[in-house]
């Protein structure tokens, strides 16, 4: 690989895109389209994830000069895409609770076979974590989507949600009890 081919880190992709770039913005959008997917979606956003993640996008380019650096770029986007996800939900109302239960009113068919019995219940697992993940109460939900669905570490999870450091590390603490503590009540609903 010549030094010409080497990737740009995000640092200088940001620093060539506040100078007006926009070839490095886009190289900085694919490299943080998926985890600012995920955000987005496990935030709650569902079918609009997509247009979350557009205007945040776009109000990452607007604001790049605001960045300061202090946390990395991934985290500071993610924040838009929490903010924007948050915009979402004040705008939409209660529209992704009615369409959660229009799911569990028609739950799929019983398939007989091992596989599809084994990829039922693994989606039912799944669903299940979805549900006690979105009764939680909405800065709960963040701290457990920012540190356990998105992997981020706890300053970015800082820099993501704007909070003390010391807020960050005690609701995630109070978060993960809440969840266990659904969870928990799911199984014995189901068993």
């Amino acid at each position: 690989m010549s030094p010409s081919e080497v990737p740009l880190n995000d640092e200088d992709l940001v620093t060539r895109a506040r100078a007006g770039d926009l070839e490095a913005y886009e190289l900085l959008v694919a490299r943080h389209t998926a985890s600012a997917y995920r955000t987005a979606v496990l935030l709650g956003a569902g079918p609009d994830a997509e247009d979350v993640i557009q205007e945040a996008f776009v109000k990452g380019h607007r604001k790049i000069s605001r960045y300061r650096g202090e946390s990395s770029f991934r985290s500071w986007l993610l924040a838009i895409v929490a903010n924007e996800t948050r915009n979402l939900h004040r705008s939409r109302g209660r529209r992704d609770g009615l369409a959660l239960r229009a799911a569990v009113a028609n739950p799929p068919a019983e398939i007989g076979e091992d596989a599809a019995v084994e990829a039922v219940l693994a989606g039912e697992r799944r669903a299940t974590l979805v549900r006690a993940l979105r009764s939680l109460p909405v800065k709960d939900r963040e701290v457990i989507v920012c540190r356990f669905f998105l992997d981020l570490s706890e300053d970015e999870t800082v820099t993501m949600l704007g909070w003390p450091r010391g807020t960050v590390k005690s609701r995630t603490s109070r978060a993960l009890a809440k969840l266990r503590g659904l969870l928990d009540l799911a199984e014995v609903r189901r068993g």
